[in-house]
């Protein structure tokens, strides 16, 4: 722009853009309807799945059959022969055995197995007849406090057993040393030295 003597010409910069709220509401409003709309039809069209509660196992779970052997694993190899823990129900590996317990007391496994994380409440004549089976199940002879003072007295005898093993191995260990460290001499040179006659008598 110019200047031409006193009348300053400018330009017009109190123009702001104006946006029309009601319109823009009304497109939220659609929008919001739009997607909700779907999740309530497929909510109503599924009917609720009825999972079993969660009950405890029948077997027991197997850790340690693998434990300290050795095993070549190949990419192209199926699942259930890789290295770590197959879960057959999920058809998955796990690693090791704490994220192996993990997953098999997690909701995904149990959902797998029909069953949901909730655990059916108990009546009174299960919690009793629990406690009875509990009871046969006891060895005879009930548990004392002298069966723990003998226990205890026959830990610390065993204990004193291995310490004494261990000094009088050491000491077998420190003879041997002694012995080899020893230095080998003629019998002539010891004899022309004194030493082959100290405690023997002649005949």
């Amino acid at each position: 722009m110019v200047n031409t003597g006193n009348n300053a010409v400018g330009v017009d910069n109190t123009f702001r853009r104006k946006f029309d709220r009601e319109e823009y509401l009304e497109r939220a409003r659609e929008r919001e309807k739009q997607e909700t709309e779907p999740r309530h039809k497929s909510k109503s069209k599924a009917p609720p799945v009825q999972r079993k509660p969660l009950k405890h196992r029948d077997y027991e779970v197997d850790l340690e059959s693998r434990l300290g052997k050795t095993q070549v694993v190949t990419p192209i190899a199926p699942l259930s022969q890789q290295a770590g823990y197959y879960c057959s129900v999920c058809e998955c590996v796990v690693k090791d055995s704490a994220n192996y317990l993990d997953h098999i007391n997690g909701k995904k496994h149990q959902r797998a197995l029909g069953m949901s994380m909730r655990v059916e409440r108990a009546s009174l004549e299960q919690v009793q007849g629990r406690f009875e089976q509990l009871k046969k199940r006891k060895p005879p002879g009930t548990f004392t406090e002298q069966d723990l003072d003998d226990r205890i007295l026959k830990q610390q005898e065993e204990e004193e057993e291995r310490k004494r093993q261990r000094r009088e191995k050491k000491k077998e260990k420190k003879k041997e040393k002694a012995l080899e460290e020893e230095p080998e001499m003629d019998p002539e040179v010891a004899a022309m030295m004194g030493f082959g006659g100290f405690g023997s008598s002649k005949k």
